[in-house]
């Protein structure tokens, strides 16, 4: 949980493998790095088994490269397709069993704060709805309702797409799957306006295709959760396999979904607002200035 975990002990780095050295010499940590500089180096998360054209692993990509601090991140999974890319990436990844991922984030974040004090360790939920909505429900909900100080991202599949196919609480309604042969009976949950009742500070919604806002709503999560309390970011990761969606059409069908049903919202509390504003230097959240008072005509 700091710089010094990846640097080589003395007399050892010539033995070390060359992933783990260009790691080392030209990887994110302990420097500023954004999304628009994919490509000039090593990222964290390069390698995974996930299936050709996954969104969700475009997602995760991008929500690594957006942390503030990797060296000093914690991330948190559960079962589900999500774990097997980010258990594969260059920083700590905790597996807690199905659904209890906020449960184990609560304990994580307390118990870095009691051992680091003030230098901030931030820790990061990324699982999917069915983890988060459905089976991990109530730990989401009760960690929101505590004010626990980490992110939880929801990876939105809208499927259990790891074991087959079943719906969700987060399919739509009608959407007919391999195991919802007759069609979803009930509305897709509303986890966003849950998490807004349930005293998040910041709460957002994403699609991947738009790299540029995804880095700017973690960062701002994981920022803001450092001190100030939960926040939530839903983003929609399309599952190409269940919904037969084409592997060159990923991202096409992202946009449509974002135009359709998907856009970017945004909600930060007051609180949040002036945090981000003092400590971190977000002008966007500066009081506006008072418009100049109409002058008053001259009847003399």
């Amino acid at each position: 949980m700091s710089l010094d975990y990846v640097k080589f002990s003395g007399g050892f780095e010539k033995f070390m493998p060359k992933e783990y050295r260009d790691m080392v010499e030209h990887g994110p940590f302990g420097k500023k790095i954004t999304v628009s500089q994919m490509g000039s180096f090593k990222e964290i998360l390069e390698e995974h088994p996930m299936c050709a054209g996954c969104a969700m692993t475009l997602f995760i990509r991008l929500a690594i490269i957006a942390f503030p601090n990797p060296e000093d991140t914690i991330t948190v999974g559960t079962a589900g397709c999500g774990r097997l890319a980010i258990s594969q990436a260059a920083i700590p990844f905790v597996y807690g069993n199905y659904g209890d991922q906020n449960g184990v984030a609560s304990g994580l974040s307390r118990g870095l704060r009691l051992r680091f004090g003030d230098k901030p360790k931030d820790v990061v939920v990324m699982a999917g709805d069915g983890g988060t909505a459905d089976i991990g429900f109530q730990q989401v909900l009760h960690s929101w309702f505590r004010k626990e100080r980490f992110t939880t991202i929801m990876l939105d599949n809208e499927v259990y797409g790891n074991t087959g196919g079943q719906e969700s609480g987060m399919t739509n309604r009608g959407a007919v799957l391999k195991m919802a042969p007759l069609g979803k009976k009930f509305e897709k949950m509303d986890m966003l306006q849950m998490a807004k009742v349930a005293g998040c500070a910041y709460v957002a919604s994403v699609v991947p295709n738009n790299p540029r806002r995804v880095e700017s709503v973690i960062k701002k999560a994981v920022l803001i959760a450092r001190e100030v309390g939960s926040t939530y970011i839903q983003a929609y990761t399309s599952c190409n396999i269940e919904y037969a969606i084409p592997t060159d059409k990923v991202m096409e069908d992202a946009k449509a979904v974002e135009n359709d049903r998907y856009q970017f919202t945004e909600y930060v509390s007051d609180e949040a607002k002036q945090y981000l504003t003092e400590r971190y230097g977000y002008k966007e959240y500066l009081p506006k200035p008072a418009a100049p008072a109409a002058a008053i005509p001259n009847k003399a």
